[in-house]
């Protein structure tokens, strides 16, 4: 029967110069029985210690890395025990796979462990991170404000279909949410006002305050915190899985701006769509104002009405028109920026998404905080 029918087959013998042979019979494939190494190891610690190790190979067959384990293990097992082994009996290919796998270098770093940064080290990581951000932002803002120049020149790649599309989505669809939280800051304020302004006979006061307070301040601020948490995520969502699925280098190399294509559509619906969810939400919370005034302080409808009349000026109501317009810029940023730097995965997307109205809110209260300054400033 040919050898190349046998099973892996180990037989020792010994020599007059005191060596063990190993002669390897039959086939050495990783399909075969494996061959236990025992008996050589326990020739090998024998007394008197063999001299050396060597190889008969004639009678194998076919071979492959089974082979090659066994003589790695014992080569092993000879150096533990520090005899040498001699390699000239083996296959011609056994030889050059052994002194190639020699010639690779052990890995060595693979049990280190990360070290931890200085505080100083942090802390300039940090400034780094932050004023790369910056500019990378101060980039995207850029070129935002060109692709508005395009606009106003008739040369930007807008979609007009889009862009209505997107005004009904952040418009007509968000009254619903818009009058139901505006609402309810109207009633919230007239109870707190009331409160207060019963103590001393003014109860018709809370009329003023609500009217006010909602025109100038709240009626833009809620109804742009609410589209930061509903159009804004919206968008780095929608932007975000348009780059994971690469449809915005897509559209780079067919040489359409994603600029002109995707934000500029998404962020001049916004604008043009808060000035008129700011004057509903305007109208929404005095209308809450007015439901706790009638039925909790048994105020007369009419003179309501006609104490928040007097009581708004056209200065205030243009500025809360303008602070609507100008949190919906922000907003539509901060939607679209997230969006489009988002990373290439699933996990990518929900960051951006929250990122967007983390920063939205952040930035149309600090946006707020200035204007108060200014009009304080400028006394309008």
């Amino acid at each position: 029967m040919p050898a190349t029918e046998h099973m892996p087959q180990l037989a020792l013998e010994g020599s007059s110069d005191g060596s063990i042979i190993v002669d390897l019979a039959g086939d050495w494939q990783i399909s075969s029985q494996r061959v236990d190494p025992t008996e050589l190891q326990a020739a090998l610690d024998q007394s008197p210690k063999p001299a050396c190790i060597r190889f008969q190979t004639d009678q194998i067959g076919h071979w492959d890395s089974s082979l090659l384990t066994f003589l790695f293990n014992c080569q092993d097992l000879a150096k533990a025990r520090g005899i040498e082994v001699d390699e000239t009996g083996l296959p011609e290919g056994a030889r050059k796979l052994l002194d190639l796998a020699r010639v690779v270098p052990p890995k060595t770093d693979t049990q280190q462990t990360e070290t931890k940064s200085g505080f100083v080290t942090r802390v300039g990581e940090t400034t780094l991170d932050g004023l790369d951000a910056c500019m990378d932002f101060s980039s995207f803002l850029g070129e935002t404000i060109l692709s508005l120049w395009r606009l106003v020149r008739g040369k930007a790649q807008l979609p007009w279909s889009e862009t209505l599309l997107v005004m009904q989505q952040t418009g007509p669809a968000a009254l619903g949410i818009v009058a139901l939280i505006n609402f309810l800051v109207g009633m919230i304020l007239a109870f707190v006002g009331a409160v207060q302004l019963t103590q001393f006979g003014a109860a018709i006061f809370v009329a003023d305050l609500v009217a006010i307070s909602t025109v100038r301040e709240m009626g833009a601020i809620m109804t742009a915190i609410i589209m930061s948490g509903r159009t804004g995520a919206a968008f780095a969502a929608q932007l975000g899985t348009m780059t994971v699925n690469q449809e915005v280098d897509a559209l780079k190399t067919f040489g359409i701006s994603p600029t002109d294509y995707l934000v500029l559509p998404r962020i001049l619906a916004l604008v043009l769509m808060m000035p008129l969810l700011t004057i509903f939400a305007d109208i929404i919370a005095i209308g809450g104002g007015l439901a706790v005034s009638t039925l909790a302080l048994d105020l007369n409808l009419i003179e309501y009405l006609q104490r928040s009349l007097d009581a708004i000026s056209l200065n205030g109501f243009l500025i809360g028109v303008f602070k609507g317009a100008f949190f919906g810029f922000l907003v539509g940023l901060s939607g679209c920026y997230f969006g489009i730097r988002s990373g290439r995965d699933a996990a990518a997307v929900g960051n951006a998404a929250t990122s967007a109205v983390v920063a939205g809110i952040t930035a149309i209260i600090a946006a707020d905080g200035i204007f108060a300054v200014l009009t304080n400033i400028l006394g309008i």
